[in-house]
């Protein structure tokens, strides 16, 4: 007797499920295997074909049902026997059959086509539970009917929703099937790739010239050719997903082929099917990569080289990685020659650049300018006219370093405005999930001292890798409540954000499976991960357990051994000892250009959390990494020498779009215009009119530190305070992932709650009443209002329009429209 195999099987299941049911009585389970025997032939009979493609079309009946039943049950808590039952109960019948249709078409569509590899295997099964569940909403539904039972009603809710998170879960791996495994998730800004042919280098000159190729340039070439790869073809064709029985990521598989037999014939590119393939037009249905991709010309001619010349992949190769690198230890380039009177070493280095990139130097912002973009900058305050006034009318010739020290020694100033990139990074917050259940710890009062007291930055990050109860929330990350993905235990959220903000590497797609975006392995972000247990982690790919214990090691063993025996705190100290030490040049090039980004508005490397990337000055990035070690890891002296370059002091280069500082092509020319973050804004709001935020907001009082001096502006800062609505809307985040950089683009969203906003239009209200008992003539509010906000007088145009809408006396309701046409005008908003 023929043996069953697991497709018929499963099948076999789904046909039991219909005659259950009585939907059919037709068919008998022996007809069944027989049909789907016949589907397995070689020559498979057009009908199977044709019902399987139907699979993707059926699928959409039960997920739009079930999740709209679903969505309409929450209705009908308090009644079960609501006005939408009869509507509801028609969806989950017609999503139960549904989903038994799709499980039985989708059966078929895998058994007939080249479909393969895990993915398959997880869609698969969680459409088949997702249709079990549907056959037992119909039991309970018929149970419910015959005696509406308590128990029955509550079982059968809860398998409604479950069922409804099936079937999202079960169409996501379907998509991920005919997409590639992150279809979703790589249009997320952690995990764009910023690949692009350019980046290899491809120069077949070099290989020509040559002639018999030496090992070296054999692994070099396939090395070329393993990028393009894996940047084109490994979601379809590795061990994720394998279309057509064929995969590309490893020698031995790449060379036995696909389902149609060899795809590479070596020293003949004209007889590979895999080079006809990628030359075929994008659109031609047998064209790779899918999805209308096409490979560039050079990729192509590429791949044809190396197939013409043998196809050499020599096994060395195996070890070289396919995605760029950067490299560990630190590097101290040697200074160029002082130039054009230069002095400072960052400018050596960017005069350098400039010269390279055929760019003039600019003439320095004016004393305006520069000093409210110190004041932002670095303690996210605007200067008061009278601050205008007398640095204007300092004659010191270094009064800008003056300044610039001056504003660093305003520690507590200083503090609470870093204080906002450090909360967003660290995702320290004040409220939110976690806090309340102790599944959440809060390092402010630790962050606020830290910063106040200039605290080196080795040390810094060693207090946050091996905690004392004050800074043990970083690691210890958010225990989120119920049942969580593997990938978001609380010892791989530390992986994923020590990776991420100290080392700037993405973690997250190799927690869950090999990266595609990164050499980076499942296993070793397990065994990074596991530096952060107190027990032994079990390796889970797409949250699939695999039975296999995690090793434990640091992610560059150069660094240290960390002993897989020891107790999570011996661990958590070796861990902390490895990273700060000045051989792992990662690090300390990850924070320079972090703060230059904050600083500049466009870091060295972009994205800031992806340092493997290239960056636009690798002499001037390594150069700011060993001064700063050299600085002993301080990071006030690193934003002094930062402020006081005639490169911030360039003028602010505008752009027509955020994505243009993603570019490869990026050119520096100066710092980028930036939109004031929602705390340097409100701060504006309530130190320039009225205060925004009253004390009972305050959420963590400086004040109560037992320090000599404490800062005396006379609001409570935004920083202090929960966040809000308006806070929200002007680009604060939840706080609950790590955020190194925020979303500069106005929104919808900000211009509803700049226009309409209670807590503005509140604030606004109250201050114009202020300003009116205070300065009472129109004529003095309107030169107080653009010297306070602006930092300058009317021009004589503003002056008339405004004097027109306010008069001699005006009333607070005009006070208020004047305040608020200023707050929204560019030269506020905006740091130039």
């Amino acid at each position: 007797m023929k043996r069953i195999s697991k497709g018929n099987l499963l099948i076999l299941t789904a046909v039991f499920f219909f005659m259950a049911l009585g939907i059919t009585t037709e068919v008998s389970a022996l007809e069944a295997v027989m049909v789907f025997q016949l589907a397995e032939a070689e020559t498979t009979f057009w009908l199977w074909k044709f019902l399987g493609r139907l699979h993707p079309l059926a699928v959409h009946f039960p997920v739009s049902f079930l999740l709209l039943a679903a969505l309409l049950e929450l209705f009908t808590l308090k009644e079960f026997n609501h006005k939408l039952r009869p509507g509801i109960n028609a969806l989950v019948w017609t999503g139960a059959i549904g989903a038994l249709v799709a499980v039985v078409l989708g059966l078929l569509l895998a058994n007939i086509e080249e479909y393969g590899g895990e993915l398959l295997d997880i869609h698969q099964w969680t459409g088949i539970i997702t249709a079990v569940l549907g056959v037992l909403l119909l039991f309970l539904l018929g149970k419910i009917k015959n005696g509406t039972p308590k128990q029955a009603i509550k079982t059968f809710r809860i398998v409604l929703f479950i069922t409804a998170l099936g079937v999202s879960i079960a169409g996501h791996f379907g998509a991920s099937l005919t997409h590639g495994e992150e279809y979703l998730t790589e249009t997320l800004p952690w995990n764009e790739s910023s690949y692009t042919p350019e980046d290899l280098n491809i120069d077949l000159v070099a290989f020509e010239e040559e002639g018999a190729l030496s090992e070296q340039k054999q692994i070099e070439l396939v090395g070329k050719v393993r990028a393009v790869l894996a940047h084109n073809c490994y979601k379809c064709h590795s061990d994720a997903k394998i279309k057509g029985e064929l995969r590309l990521d490893s020698k031995a598989f790449t060379f036995a082929g696909g389902e149609s037999g060899p795809v590479i014939i070596p020293g003949n590119a004209d007889k590979s099917e895999l080079v006809r393939r990628i030359k075929l037009p994008k659109d031609h249905k047998e064209a790779m990569p899918s999805k209308g991709k096409v490979l560039s010309d050079d990729e192509i001619a590429l791949i044809t080289f190396w197939v013409n010349k043998g196809a050499p992949w020599p096994d060395a190769a195996e070890e070289v990685s396919v995605f760029r690198v950067a490299e560990l230890a630190p590097r101290r380039p040697n200074l160029p020659a002082q130039r054009k009177g230069l002095t400072q070493a960052i400018d050596i280095w960017v005069d350098e650049y400039f010269e390279k990139q055929k760019i003039a130097w600019k003439e320095p912002v004016d004393d305006k300018v520069y000093l409210r973009r110190i004041y932002l900058d670095i303690v996210g305050l605007q200067p008061s006219p009278e601050e205008y006034s007398a640095f204007i009318n300092d004659s010191r010739p270094d009064k800008r370093a003056i300044w610039v020290s001056e504003l660093l020694d305003r520690d507590d100033d200083y503090a609470t405005h870093w204080l906002t990139f450090w909360n967003d990074a660290l995702r320290n917050d004040y409220t939110g999930t976690g806090y309340i259940t102790k599944g959440r710890y809060a390092i402010t009062d630790w962050l606020y001292n830290s910063l106040r007291d200039n605290k080196p930055y080795d040390q810094f990050v060693k207090q946050l890798l091996n905690p004392d109860e004050k800074s043990k929330g970083f690691i210890e990350g958010i225990r989120w409540r119920g049942d969580v993905n593997a990938s978001q235990v609380t010892e791989m959220q530390a992986a994923q954000n020590v990776g991420q903000v100290i080392l700037g590497l993405n973690l997250k797609c190799a927690s869950c499976h090999d990266s595609f975006i990164s050499d980076w392995k499942l296993k070793e972000a397990y065994a990074f991960a596991n530096i952060f247990s107190d027990s032994s982690l079990v390796v889970s790919r797409c949250d699939i357990p695999t039975g296999e214990k995690a090793g434990t090691k640091i992610l560059w063993e150069e660094l240290g051994e960390i002993d897989s025996t020891a107790s999570r705190s011996k661990k958590l100290e070796q861990l902390a000892e490895y990273l700060v030490q000045p051989a792992n040049g990662r690090l300390y090039r990850t924070i320079v250009n972090r703060i230059w980004k904050q600083m500049m508005g466009r870091g060295l490397v972009e994205p800031a959390d992806e340092m493997d990337n290239v960056p636009w000055s690798q002499d001037l990035l390594d150069w700011l990494a060993t001064d700063f070690e050299e600085d002993g890891y301080d990071l006030k002296q690193l934003i002094y020498k930062i402020a006081i370059s005639k490169a911030y002091q360039q003028p602010a280069v505008g752009v027509e779009s955020p994505l243009f500082l993603a570019e490869d092509d990026f050119v520096f020319e100066g710092a980028v215009i930036r939109r004031m973050t929602a705390e340097q804004f409100t701060d504006g709001v309530s130190q320039k009119i009225h205060p925004l935020f009253t004390e009972e907001e305050m959420k963590y009082d400086p004040n109560q530190l037992a320090v000599s001096e404490q800062s005396d502006i006379g609001f409570v800062r935004a920083a202090l305070v929960a966040n809000n609505g308006l806070l929200k809307a002007l680009g604060r985040t939840n706080r609950e992932v790590v955020m190194t950089s925020r979303d500069s683009q106005a929104s919808l969203l900000q211009a509803l709650e700049l226009t309409n906003g209670e807590k503005l239009n509140n604030t606004l209200k109250e201050g114009a009443v202020k300003w009116k008992e205070k300065y009472e003539a129109g004529e003095i509010i309107v030169e107080e209002v653009y010297q306070q906000l602006l930092g300058r007088a009317p021009q004589e145009k503003e002056f008339n329009i405004a004097m027109a809408a306010l008069g001699d006396q005006p009333e607070p309701e005009a006070i208020q429209d004047l305040f608020w046409a200023v707050l929204l005008l560019p030269e506020f908003q905006l740091i130039y």
